[in-house]
């Protein structure tokens, strides 16, 4: 029977992903509903009885590995070019926010002064699973997006650790009356915290930078040490578990020279998988005499949480800084609370009420209570609030192409010359490093991750080129992109009708292989490219119309269409219309008509076809 439940668990978690997905909110939204669901209403599913005994070790390595996870994308270098807000959101703001709610918790709730405190602490951490679904339907502007992205990615970590250590500090307290036994206890949990964490990431460094680990065992060793350290670590001294795995992960993000995307990507699809589980089993914990507990005095609580403690927050961190009065009031609203929060705070609710601790049972349907109204409300008003203020960022304008490879290159460097945006996206390291060097913004992973989420400019992408040589890459990006933006904002170049069949494409993948023409095959662009062929772009005029143009350069092939205002088309076998008067055509020109244009360029003609086409703007 508990092999059903927890298949049924993890369908319900897949389940929960997919509806994020196709309605572009949070996963943490149906994730609370299944748990609450089967939990709550039906008494379908109960964790305590599934799981007994291994409820609590199964929950604290969830948590260890989803703490670790957040930590390898803490890197110093980045937060200290982040800017004074989002340093000052993640120190002082964080210590407002954690005063305010535990001292409202304490004095409003009445709470044990030990739980009000945590879950002060706790109640800190918003988190990039939560915000990233958010802002991307929000579309704010440059200012508001980068602050709340940077803040969840590292107030993450940071608020995690931050809670651990209050929680260290609250329950070494009651455990002696005498302060300096008190304070030593907390120096021991500190001290073994950070050693074993170091010790932990010393070791991984020096395996992988000598080649003593092969690669692929790189996973699963990581994975191994980030358990064995959080239960060494919590042998040695009780509770420090937490602490170990984030300096670990610290250690590891901060290595400039090391390869660790891998593990990273690994991380990513194993917290996914964890996230799901554990914030099902936690929200089915939940008891309707706890949640029906809490009286009226709770509506005080949120009414602070929402309206006092992050404002206050924004008003100080934002002291002195020339972010806009209405970019500050979004920034005051949009908070919300995710599985972190949800995690942490359970694992601490479990070992406080373990101690003995009054009123531990309330902290989890408190927690819960915030995530819940904070998600629903932020989830609701970011876009009408986004609109109203008129902070809503401009139609997205920035051409995202998967690929970095030569042909991508040079197909961006043109559209850079034509003041177009572009971002390019590459797994292979050396090509990313390619298109850095010619001043292109590159991604380097995959673009469909969920790291990608966090660093590329998803709310400015208003088109996606899959360039790539790898028709894998291409179409798991269209499948991708296509849900995202729509399927009439992606578009990728031909594949063979044998790989087509032979890998069984989605029918949004095959119907989207229209780029550049019939001519518009990766081999034919790569054969151009390396002959010397250039992209450039030809202005159409009234003596120089689409027809003219390709007489003139019928060997050249043509890929995009710029108007006045900057919007880009892209050439296909079946355009809408074609390019009229005003109109640039991006083409990618043979070696011989490329020389040509450039022995050309300061002849002066009154031949309107070669004014034409050696005019670039």
């Amino acid at each position: 029977m508990s092999a059903i439940y927890i298949a049924g668990i993890a369908l319900c978690s897949v389940i929960a992903q997919w509806l994020a997905w196709a309605f572009r909110v949070p996963a943490i939204l149906f994730l609370l509903l299944i748990g609450l669901l089967l939990g709550p209403a039906t008494s379908l599913l109960k964790p305590d009885e599934l799981l007994g005994e291994l409820l609590f070790p199964v929950v604290s390595l969830s948590v260890a590995v989803i703490l670790f996870e957040g930590a390898l994308t803490l890197h110093f270098r980045e937060l200290k070019g982040i800017g004074k807000v989002v340093r000052n959101l993640c120190s002082v703001g964080m210590l407002l926010t954690f005063s305010v709610i535990g001292v409202s918790a304490y004095w409003i709730l009445e709470l044990d002064w030990r739980v009000a405190a945590v879950l002060g602490a706790v109640l800190v951490v918003t988190g990039p699973t939560v915000i990233a679904p958010l802002l991307n339907a929000m579309r704010p502007n440059q200012d508001i997006d980068r602050v709340l992205r940077w803040e969840g990615i590292v107030i993450d970590p940071i608020g995690a650790l931050f809670a651990v250590l209050v929680f260290e500090a609250v329950m070494l307290v009651g455990q002696s009356d005498v302060f300096s036994h008190t304070l030593g206890a907390l120096v021991t949990t500190l001290s073994v915290g950070f050693s074993l964490g170091a010790a932990a990431g010393w070791i991984t460094t020096l395996l992988i930078r000598r080649e003593w680990l092969p690669y692929e065992l790189h996973k699963f060793f990581t994975l191994a040490l980030v358990l064995l350290s959080f239960t060494v670590s919590n042998h040695l001294s009780h509770e420090s578990g937490l602490l170990a795995v984030t300096v670990f992960g610290i250690w590891l993000a901060n290595q400039d020279d090391l390869e660790i995307d891998s593990v990273l990507e690994f991380k990513e699809d194993l917290s996914m998988i964890l996230i799901s589980t554990l914030f099902i089993l936690l929200a089915a914990r939940l008891q309707l005499s706890d949640l029906m507990a809490l009286d009226a005095q709770v509506f005080i609580f949120l009414a602070i949480v929402l309206f006092v403690a992050r404002p206050l927050n924004i008003l100080l961190s934002t002291y002195g800084s020339d972010l806009p009065f209405k970019s500050r009031l979004v920034l005051a609203w949009i908070a919300p609370r995710g599985i972190v929060a949800a995690a942490v705070g359970s694992v601490f609710a479990l070992s406080m009420a373990e101690a003995g601790i009054l009123d531990a049972n309330k902290m989890v349907p408190l927690i819960f209570t915030v995530i819940i109204v904070t998600v629903i409300l932020n989830s609701l008003s970011a876009v009408p609030l986004a609109k109203l203020l008129g902070v809503r960022q401009p139609a997205p304008s920035t051409l995202l192409i998967i690929g970095a490879n030569h042909v991508s290159r040079a197909i961006a460097r043109g559209l850079k010359d034509q003041e177009i945006d572009v971002h390019l996206s590459d797994p292979a390291w050396e090509n990313c490093k390619m298109a850095r060097m010619d001043g292109l913004p590159c991604y380097y992973g995959n673009p469909q991750s969920e790291h990608a989420e966090r660093y590329l400019p998803l709310t400015s992408l208003s088109k996606v080129l899959a360039l790539s040589p790898n028709r894998h890459h291409n179409a798991l990006g269209i499948q991708y992109f296509s849900h995202l933006l729509g399927e009439n904002k992606v578009f990728s170049l031909k594949s063979s009708q044998s790989h087509a069949k032979a890998n069984k494409d989605s029918a949004t993948f095959l119907s989207r292989q229209i780029l550049f023409g019939e001519n518009g095959s990766y081999a034919k662009l790569s054969s151009l490219i390396a002959k010397g062929g250039k992209v450039s772009a030809t202005r159409l005029s009234e003596e120089f119309d689409w027809q003219q143009y390709q007489e003139v350069n019928a060997e050249a092939i043509p890929l995009f269409i710029i108007d006045a205002d900057k919007s880009v088309r892209i050439i296909t076998e079946q355009m809408e219309r074609p390019p009229e008067e005003g109109e640039k055509i991006v083409a990618l020109q043979p070696p011989k008509m490329s020389m040509l244009k450039g022995s050309q360029q300061n002849a002066p003609t009154k031949n309107p076809q070669l004014q034409a086409t050696k005019n670039p703007g």
